[in-house]
């Protein structure tokens, strides 16, 4: 059974950084790209950040490009997305969810729809 557990949020001021982790089982973790979803108030949940299933390849939406870095540690089926200069906008809560690779830039520009478990997110509140 799959379960993705996303731990590390908080809240921090404008200019902060926080490191959130995505710890998955139930699948074949080295098989899939895992991909960072946000879904701020009032809105939908979309991709950010996206790794390949080899860790050698990662994609970013504008909105977080040159400040988010994701990586994964397929030894312990880990998923992290260092987030570095938040700003007020990244506030929301955020999920981890395994991709097809083909898909991973897709879903990391949030223009393919992801479907199926989710773990309970983590929430980052950007406040001053």
């Amino acid at each position: 059974q799959l379960r993705l557990v996303e731990t590390g949020g908080g809240l921090v001021q404008p200019g902060g950084s926080l490191r959130l982790s995505c710890a998955a089982s139930g699948f074949t973790f080295g098989g899939y790209a895992i991909a960072w979803f946000r879904q701020a108030p009032g809105k939908e949940r979309e991709g950010i950040s996206c790794v390949t299933s080899g860790g050698m390849t990662t994609y970013y939406a504008d909105s977080v490009k040159g400040r988010f870095t994701i990586s994964r540690d397929n030894a312990k089926n880990v998923v992290y997305l260092q987030m570095n200069s938040l700003k007020f906008e990244d506030t929301g809560v955020y999920y981890c969810a395994p991709v097809p690779d083909p898909t991973c830039p897709l879903v990391a520009a949030g223009q393919e729809r992801v479907s199926g478990s989710w773990g309970q997110g983590t929430q980052v509140t950007v406040s001053s």
